[in-house]
Parts: C-alpha cells; structure tokens; sequence
C-alpha cells in the first residue's frame, strides 16, 4: 500500500499501442498514475495495447486529456519534467520528488520543440552512448525515469 503521494506518467499522442500498455503495466505494478494526452494513435480497446498490460489494466490510474495544458491547470502546484535526448541535463542530475509528472512526446517525434524550449530548465535525457542509436523505446525510458524517482524518495527499500 503506498502512502506517499503517487508518481505521474504522462504520454502525449502515444502512436504504438504495446508501448502504452506496458507503460499501463508498470503503472498498475507501482501505483503511479497514467495520463494520456491529446490524439492518441490507437483506440483504448486495441488488442495490441490490452495484451501488453495483460490483465492489470482494471489496476492501472487512467486520466485522458485534450492537451496538456489541461492537465497543467488541473494541477498547477506540482512539477513536471520533460523527457528528450535534446536536453542538457541528465535524469540522475535531478532530485525527484513524490507527486512529480514525468512526460513523454509520442514515439516519432519527441515532445515538441516549442514546449522543451519553454520548459528548458524541467527537460531531462537519459544518455545514449551510441551515435548509432537515435532514442529509446518509450517504455523502457518510462521505466528508467520512474524507476529512479521511486529509488531517489526510499519507494524501493
């Protein structure tokens, strides 16, 4: 039973319905909740999306919304950071803090350009070592963000 304030991914125009239902996984398996945002790139029903979450989806959190600014304004007292291979400063360069949102552009394009700009303090990468490689899947980056959050507020002892 967690008693802290939960975590928050945030998708924004998620494209690939196995990405978004492992995400609703890892949410279910760690009580954070899960917002999707805008134009979503598959119907909440696809078999694709319910086999990746299997059959936690009755556990997962899920908040829909048009845009982010309306979830913003729904919550205008917590922090919210950006993840992009274009920003500076790497997620282990942040304290994270329960309550916070963690969000993600769809899988194609990222979050928008304007938006890390004007977020730039609050964007965050996870290192790539390779010049080859140009991102990581969208759960898997989900994972790695929240997963460090959960380490940083004592959730994993």
């Amino acid at each position: 039973m967690q008693t802290e304030q939960p975590f928050h991914i945030v998708l924004i125009e998620p494209e690939i319905p196995p990405n978004t239902g492992n995400i609703g996984r890892l949410c279910a398996a760690t009580g954070t909740y899960l917002h999707l945002v805008g134009k979503l790139g598959f119907s909440l029903d696809d078999k694709h999306l319910k086999r990746a979450g299997l059959d936690y989806w009755p556990e997962v959190k899920l908040k829909r919304w048009d845009s982010l600014e309306q979830l913003m304004a729904q919550f205008p007292n917590e922090r919210f950071w950006y993840a992009s291979k274009k920003a500076a400063r790497s997620y282990t360069q942040v304290a994270f803090a329960p309550g916070d949102f963690l969000v993600f552009g769809k899988e194609t394009l990222g979050l928008p350009e304007e938006l890390l700009q004007q977020q730039a303090d609050r964007t965050l990468r996870i290192p790539i070592f390779s010049p080859a490689v140009r991102s990581l899947n969208l759960a898997n980056s989900a994972a790695i963000l929240l997963y460090e959050a959960l380490r940083q507020t004592g959730r994993l002892e």
